[in-house]
């Protein structure tokens, strides 16, 4: 009997409360039928969670900041390789419960699109394009490459339309333009449901009025009409009950739980699927809906190996030695290495080259192994802070004294604000580390230093950090600053000589930063998401409106743009050579750019390729990204950066949420940063461009 065949001649022989016991994600043992328990509620977003030991690499929002789609499938692979070690031993060992089962609910693919929202550390960004490309990288890394099994299963969410407030998801309604929605918020959802991701986890907010996790709209008309998916659905964690308490959309907790399944939720994150035995007699759902949902289930459970014979199961055999080994760690390393931008680097006073024999390292964040963590992590043995990597390189490297002191407090100013700072007059140079840390951004519930459920209500760094900084820039030192946090922090330029944003390095985050201040490695990440300057720039945290927003749609000068980051050397690009100067809709472009590495030292760079419709109206994008590579340049010579557009990248959205090929002028731009006005450039490098027709 073939997979279909057994499921369906598992379902026949279930009763209605042993169905219905299938549907939550404490899905119930049957012995009978020879159907283990399973728990649903499994993390990785950068790394394997709550489940004891595990690599923890950097945070989500930093590996977007690497602009590489292999290193995230190496990453997400190592996880995955994690998981199922984890999974395989837990079973022998009878434990089925919370967070060691192999269905990860991850990547979170919303567009951190309001950089005062706490969770937006754990997106890849802003930008469509991006998020799309490396979220699908990510899934295939979850997921592996055999065609009958998954190694995991990754989820997609949360589906649509959310990015906070935190302190009002359970009520809000995000209302958006039609063509926001398809232009903005679900392109990478729509991506990852192309490649295949097996599972959608519904938002806990409203979007045009309808809660998402019982969503007519966006799970039946959009995923499964327009999209055709073909996997399960998942509700946030008791989002179905916030259907009658808090939305007020339904009466009671048997209407919630019908109005979610007949739109297409199959498991229940929460308590009010078990209700549907009691919709089911009230005539609110059918049994053949409960059986649609618990097929698609089993479906998953399947490929997931767990019906098969020994020996069927391609991942069985991966054990513990799986779990945080050291081709793991040091591919936790490189991540940070390639994750960490340069803000600024006045005087090239980086990389240190061993001159400086006496180094301040003072700061909050210096010694705190939070600004490592992020949320959602794992346990690793051995988190390295800035301290200890930055100890662990000198006594390797150079005949350096390093003294420490963590001079300001994370979380609140100090309360002997004259106590020096114990900066001696023989002192070379300050590294200050500062910043945000999980307690001060996060999820609801999770940020216990953050006034607002986990945002923030304002950009730009805390108040008594800047203070402290401030007079430490005045002590007449050079000072390098190594900032951390997994969201924009608006700063004053002149605030350090140099500017290291590290975003939540992960385990390894202190050896890589080391490597990156003594020359050991060489900066190349970019920027994920727009710096404002200031809070003052950002529209009403709670509208949904794109207009303002983002690099797209922002027309005032930021403090850095997306795709920002400099380097220890200097590129030059060439003007970009075309297939064709005409595409006709259906038609391919090719596109060449030649990168020159101009200065000393060999490095790797991050080219840009953008699209701009040149007779574009007021609400269409000032430009979007349509492609990015990130290659490796040696000193003095120039590499070829390739790309083949479709026809689709030059297409718009119009305000029915439609996407079409306009005639017209574009101009394809390539870059190291997003374009901005003339008068606003910001890219170390001059960005070049080319037009083409599109008829």
């Amino acid at each position: 009997m073939d997979r279909e065949g057994r499921i369906k001649d598992l379902i026949s022989q279930m009763t209605l409360e042993e169905k219905v016991s299938q549907l939550s994600y404490t899905s119930a043992a049957i012995p009978r039928l020879g159907i283990p328990e399973y728990n649903w509620w499994n993390e990785c977003l950068h790394g394997v969670a709550r489940a004891g030991l595990a690599t923890v690499f950097p945070q989500a929002i930093a590996l977007a900041a690497a602009f590489d789609e292999d290193l995230v499938y190496r990453v997400a692979r190592a996880i995955s390789d994690e998981g199922r070690a984890k999974y395989n031993e837990a079973v022998k060992r009878g434990n089925r419960g919370q967070y060691w089962g192999l269905t990860f609910w991850t990547p979170n693919i919303n567009i951190f699109r309001d950089p005062r929202w706490g969770r937006g550390q754990e997106t890849y960004g802003e930008d469509p394009c991006l998020t799309s490309r490396i979220g699908v990288a990510f899934v295939k890394g979850l997921q592996g490459d055999d065609p009958e099994h998954l190694k995991t299963a990754a989820c997609a969410k949360h589906f649509a339309v959310h990015s906070g407030p935190e302190n009002q998801r359970h009520t809000f309604d995000a209302r958006v333009s039609k063509k926001d929605l398809f232009e903005t918020y679900l392109p990478a959802f729509k991506a990852l449901v192309e490649n295949g991701v097996e599972s959608v986890m519904g938002a806990y907010n409203r979007t045009l009025g309808e809660p998402c996790c019982g969503s007519a709209y966006l799970l039946k008309d959009i995923l499964r009409g327009r999209w055709n998916f073909k996997g399960h659905v998942v509700s946030d964690c008791w989002a179905i009950k916030d259907f009658h308490e808090n939305h007020k959309v339904t009466a009671s907790p048997e209407e919630s739980a019908a109005l979610a399944l007949n739109a297409g939720c199959d498991v229940n994150c929460g308590c009010t699927y078990p209700m549907l035995t009691v919709a089911c007699k009230k005539g609110l759902v059918t049994e053949e809906a409960i059986d649609t949902a618990l097929t698609r289930l089993l479906r998953t459970r399947f490929r997931l190996g767990m019906f098969d014979s020994p020996g069927e199961d391609p991942y069985a055999r991966l054990g513990r030695e799986q779990i945080n080994n050291e081709k793991h760690r040091d591919l936790a390393r490189e991540a940070a290495q390639k994750s960490v931008v340069l803000l600024r680097n006045e005087k090239n006073l980086l990389p240190l080259d061993g001159s400086a024999k006496k180094i301040l390292l003072i700061g909050p964040a210096a010694a705190n192994i939070h600004v490592l963590l992020a949320n959602y992590y794992g346990i690793s043995p051995r988190l390295v802070t800035l301290l200890e990597g930055l100890g662990e390189k000198i006594q390797d490297k150079f005949a350096i004294n390093l003294e420490y002191r963590q001079g300001c407090l994370m979380y609140d100013e100090n309360h002997l604000a004259n106590v020096p700072f114990g900066v001696s007059p023989d002192t070379d140079l300050v590294i200050a580390a500062c910043g945000l840390d999980g307690a001060m951004e996060g999820e609801e519930g999770d940020a216990i230093a953050s006034d607002s459920n986990g945002d923030r209500d304002a950009i730009e760094l805390p108040p008594w950090q800047l203070a402290w900084l401030r007079k430490l820039k005045a002590g007449g030192k050079p000072v390098v600053l190594v900032l951390f946090g997994g969201s924009p922090i608006a700063i004053p330029e002149d605030i350090a000589d140099a500017i290291l944003f590290a975003w939540y390095p992960g385990e390894q985050g202190g050896r890589a930063l080391a490597d990156i201040i003594f020359g050991d490695a060489v900066p190349s990440g970019k920027l994920p998401v727009t710096f404002p300057v200031s809070t003052a720039q950002l529209p009403p945290y709670d509208e949904y409106a794109m207009k303002g927003r983002t690099y797209r749609y922002m027309k005032e000068k930021p403090l850095y743009p997306f795709g920002f980051g400099l380097s220890y050397t200097t590129f030059q690009f060439a003007p970009p050579g075309l297939s064709s100067s005409v595409l006709s809709a259906g038609d391919k472009i090719k596109v060449a750019a030649a990168v020159t590495n101009t200065g000393k030292r060999d490095a790797e760079e991050v080219v840009q390729l953008y699209i701009t419709r040149d007779a574009r109206g007021d609400d269409d994008p000032l430009s979007s990204l349509r492609a990015f590579r990130r290659i490796a340049v040696p000193a003095g010579k120039t590499v070829r950066a390739e790309f083949e557009l479709p026809s689709a990248a030059f297409e718009s959205v119009n305000d029915a949420g439609e996407s079409l090929l306009i005639p017209g002028s574009y101009t394809l731009t390539v870059a190291d940063a997003a374009p901005l006005p003339v008068s606003a450039e910001r890219g170390a490098s001059a960005p070049v461009s080319a037009k083409i027709t599109v008829k």
